[in-house]
């Protein structure tokens, strides 16, 4: 597997994982304070979601990871903050995998 297959992976779970975040916010603004407007932070956060799950299938079928486990990481874009604690998990799985690094930062 090559690097930029990880790499895509992990920018787009933090950039989903940030935006979910934002989402919520302006929901309980929203809906809780009667305040803001959700449609343009909901259209751009479905569409860097939309990203997310192809990445993460891609990596996911180079990797061959079961489909529960492939599920587990797509649930993950959907809960605030969960992507900033399964990306670290899933990074150190799947960076002995990779093939295209050098010998001296394989050891790093």
């Amino acid at each position: 597997m090559k690097s930029n297959v990880l790499s895509r992976y992990r920018v787009m779970a933090y950039v989903t994982a940030v935006w979910l975040l934002i989402f919520t916010v302006a929901i309980i603004l929203k809906y809780g304070f009667d305040t803001g407007n959700t449609m343009v932070i909901s259209q751009i956060h479905g569409v860097l979601f939309i990203i997310y799950v192809i990445f993460a299938f891609d990596l996911g079928s180079k990797a061959k990871w079961p489909f529960g486990k492939l599920l587990w990481v797509l649930a993950a874009g959907c809960i605030p903050v969960a992507s900033f604690f399964v990306e670290p998990k899933i990074t150190a799985e799947v960076r002995p995998l990779i093939t295209d690094r050098d010998p001296e930062t394989a050891q790093a």
